[in-house]
């Protein structure tokens, strides 16, 4: 779909394709089709980014907290979205050793205790090794760190959903 398609979309049609850009958050979708017409790919990708980037604090952790723990219950139960089972996939978390998910499973747990919401990194961007090296990591930083640190990944991740979804080529 080009950008003018997009602009075209009645609202039910927008939220429903755009609903889970930022996973499990469609009031972000709803939200920035008010915005429209967007001009380019990244006109949409920048209202959604400015949408988040408004939100208080506990907004902010309210989107963390949508996300499903990496190689966790949802996955092993088919319960994560289209979209979350495919980047986990790619990574490389549905097809761990035992071992690596013990360490994934007491990690995930580790980092939810610290900050309050699940860890997010964009695994498209990763394959296993480095998401258990990023996710030890990670469990060292401050809260105001990690929120924020959360949030750019997040919006990786919408940049990629959001690139499957609409051709870069044409502007308005």
């Amino acid at each position: 779909m080009d950008i003018s398609a997009v602009n075209a979309l009645p609202y039910e049609d927008f939220v429903n394709i755009f609903g889970n850009v930022v996973e499990k958050c469609p009031l972000v979708s709803a939200a920035v089709w008010t915005r429209r017409p967007f001009v380019s790919l990244a006109d949409l990708e920048a209202a959604i980014n400015q949408f988040i980037d408004a939100l208080p604090e506990s907004g902010k952790e309210g989107i963390l907290r949508c996300h499903p723990d990496l190689a966790g219950r949802d996955l092993h139960r088919g319960a994560l979205t289209r979209e979350s089972r495919q980047e986990q996939a790619g990574a490389g978390l549905d097809a761990l050793r035992s071992d690596e998910a013990s360490r994934v499973s007491r990690l995930n747990e580790e980092y939810k205790r610290r900050f309050g919401f699940p860890f997010v990194v964009c695994a498209r961007a990763h394959d296993k090794a480095s998401i258990l090296r990023e996710l030890s990591e990670r469990c060292g930083n401050e809260r105001a760190a990690e929120r924020a640190r959360g949030i750019q990944e997040v919006k990786k991740i919408c940049r990629l959903r959001l690139q499957d979804l609409v051709r870069s080529d044409n502007k308005l």
